[in-house]
């Protein structure tokens, strides 16, 4: 089943300015242009990061990752992917529209925004896309470095999930 809509990726020039040119995501992406991913970071009152598990039939399959992310639509702005991603993946829908990204990572293909947020939600509450989503749990600072340490947890850089978690508490202001 093809959700097209979610398979056209607008490509960006190295200072983030949109061009003209999109790509089917899975096809080569042409050299020169950059794709546009979001990531989102929920934590709650207790300091925890809300993380999910990716299905096995997914690249990365089984392992566990922060809250929810995925690549941007054609003719969507990174907090619209955000706000979609969220939703489709984890059934959580906030208002995104005055949501700004915590941070950019850059990385060889394309920019990767990642929205840290707060929000005590139950995880009775999750409705998990059976075809993304295994499972999704709280987990401490030091949980998420063991499963790393593992190999249970997507391969960020170890210090990168610390400054996750250390811009989780700087940004508390944030909470909408």
């Amino acid at each position: 089943e093809c959700e097209c809509m979610d398979e056209i990726m607008d490509l960006y020039d190295r200072n983030r300015q949109i061009t003209k040119n999109t790509y089917i995501r899975g096809s080569a992406q042409p050299k020169g242009f950059f794709r546009l991913v979001v990531h989102v970071c929920i934590f709650n009152s207790k300091g925890e990061l809300l993380i999910q598990q990716r299905t096995y039939n997914k690249k990365m399959p089984g392992l566990w990752d922060v809250t929810c992310g995925g690549a941007v639509s054609t003719k969507e702005s990174s907090s619209q992917g955000a706000q979609r991603e969220l939703s489709e993946e984890l059934g959580i829908n906030i208002d995104f529209t005055n949501i700004r990204p915590s941070l950019t990572a850059n990385f060889a293909q394309g920019f990767d925004d990642f929205y840290i947020l707060h929000r005590d939600i139950d995880l009775d509450d999750l409705v998990l896309q059976k075809e993304e989503v295994a499972d999704a749990r709280w987990e401490n600072l030091d949980g998420v470095l063991a499963l790393r340490r593992a190999n249970k947890f997507v391969g960020y850089k170890e210090s990168f999930i610390r400054f996750l978690f250390d811009l989780s508490r700087d940004n508390r202001y944030v909470e909408i």
